[in-house]
């Protein structure tokens, strides 16, 4: 019987580790016993250098799900396999119930339709509008909406402090401390 079980793997290995677990059980020494490799991740929204770039992101750092039938044999051929630190539950690791990995499941389903907006702007900041009619004006960031992905910047026009709503998270970018001038 094909159960998931949660394997604990080396951080920022996780792609390879689950290439060479799906590759084995397809035609190595796994196959027949590891029916599918899952790498829970989210596509994030971020501005880097005045670019908006949507980047997939992994839901839970240095894990991987795994369904696979689990005997002496292959708990060992697992364990082996680089990358891979070790089953949670150890020696003994617990199959996820069906109602967690159906809503694991479920959850991974919605984020693949969702963009994530995660940007590093905070209520405070000091940024540099460098889009739109306000362009390289400088401003303090009064509201943040990261599910619009949207904010508000109070900037000083001819001495006189007025407020920018709806600019996009690529229509800013954040002062560095001392560049600013």
């Amino acid at each position: 019987m094909h159960n998931w079980f949660v394997l604990q793997v080396f951080s920022s290995q996780e792609k390879k580790v689950k290439k060479a677990l799906e590759e084995q059980g397809e035609t190595g020494d796994g196959a027949g016993f590891i029916e599918k490799v899952l790498l829970p991740t989210e596509n994030v929204s971020e501005v880097k250098k005045g670019q908006q770039k949507v980047v997939e992101k992994r839901l839970w750092p240095g894990y991987l799900l795994i369904k696979m039938h689990l005997t002496d044999d292959s708990w060992h051929y697992v364990k082996k396999t680089p990358g891979v630190i070790d089953f949670l539950g150890g020696d003994k690791p617990t199959a996820l119930s069906d109602a967690e990995v159906e809503g694991i499941l479920h959850d991974l389903e919605d984020k693949k339709q969702t963009v994530i907006q995660k940007h590093k702007v905070n209520v405070g900041d000091r940024v540099k509008i460098i889009e739109g009619v306000f362009v390289n004006f400088t401003g303090t960031v009064t509201s943040v909406f990261h599910d619009k992905g949207k904010v508000s910047v109070l900037v000083s026009i001819f001495g006189r402090e007025t407020r920018v709503d709806d600019l996009d998270f690529n229509q800013i970018e954040e002062i560095s401390e001392g560049a600013e001038g």
